[in-house]
């Protein structure tokens, strides 16, 4: 069976529209040329892609085979369209980024990785120094892209969003909150709570459980490094609330134990923060579907 890209993009088209002339339309040719195209793909196949006389016309068992071959590959070839489309267009620019996220880097910096090879005439630099007024340096054009939790209203920045993470408590085993299905507000009052250095309107365990409740913990201790938090949890020195990604490591260690907060679980989702006038430049486009992709891959790792 020789199947094309054109057979493809006609399945989807047809399932679409619900119809031989709507799809013909969309794809631009004649309700003819369709017609034509439809029987020899059949006849290749040797059976029926269409139910006959359906209205809307649906696709036969066989013809949902195609169809989800073609949900699978057109995207992919689209995304290389994209990406050849813009080596066309130019591969120089700059990319400096500030992130109000400090987990981030787990993923940012492989990611980042990647970007490079793709995109060696861009140029990329990092300004964690800016955390705190990210945004109104993105606004200032001091920097190109910021990663946050916090979407605000601002004139000529948009927020992508990325992809969403469940903050989970990690203690170690030998806590009495190991004990816990889940994690509630009051169970830090008596905890030292191991955090990035930010202010607490950065740190999802307050916005979304804390001061919500008013609770406190017993204590707070700012630390910079990820490996530094962990290593003082096992050591049961003090508890932490970490993204999911940054979990995925320790989630099975016998020296540790992740629990949800809340009963149902919170979620929370990144977004990347661009000038509008940016957004449509190719290696800005590519670096968001990577901040789409590689993260997400790091959490199916963990839940695997």
């Amino acid at each position: 069976m020789h199947l094309e890209l054109r057979h493809l993009r006609t399945i989807r088209a047809i399932h679409e529209a619900g119809g031989l002339a709507r799809a013909a339309d969309q794809l631009h040719i004649t309700q003819s040329a369709l017609s034509h195209q439809i029987k020899g793909l059949e006849d290749q196949a040797g059976v029926e892609l269409f139910v006959r006389r359906s209205k809307p016309l649906k696709l036969s068992a066989a013809g949902m085979r195609l169809l989800g071959l073609a949900n699978k590959v057109l995207p992919e070839v689209a995304a290389l369209e994209e990406d050849f489309l813009g080596l066309q267009e130019g591969s120089t620019g700059r990319l400096h980024i500030a992130i109000e996220c400090h987990a981030c880097f787990d993923w940012l910096m492989p990611m980042l990785d990647i970007f490079r090879r793709a995109w060696p005439e861009v140029d990329i630099d990092i300004r964690p120094g800016l955390a705190f007024g990210a945004l109104h340096a993105l606004q200032k054009q001091d920097v190109d892209l910021v990663i946050s939790s916090d979407p605000e209203n601002l004139d000529g920045i948009e927020f992508l969003p990325l992809f969403d993470y469940e903050p989970l408590f990690v203690a170690s085993s030998s806590n009495p909150l190991a004990k816990k299905a889940f994690i509630e507000a009051a169970d830090f009052s008596d905890q030292v709570l191991l955090t990035y250095p930010m202010e607490k309107s950065r740190l999802d365990v307050f916005t979304e459980l804390l001061m919500p409740a008013r609770v406190e913990p017993q204590a707070i201790r700012s630390v910079e490094l990820t490996e530094m938090i962990l290593l003082l949890v096992a050591s049961n020195r003090g508890v932490s609330v970490l993204p999911d990604w940054v979990l995925r490591e320790v989630r099975y260690d016998a020296e540790y134990v992740t629990r949800p907060l809340t009963k149902k679980g919170l979620t929370r989702r990144l977004y990347a923060a661009v000038r509008s006038e940016d957004v449509s430049k190719p290696y800005m486009a590519h670096v968001i579907r990577l901040g789409r992709s590689e993260p997400v891959k790091l959490q199916r790792n963990q839940a695997g």
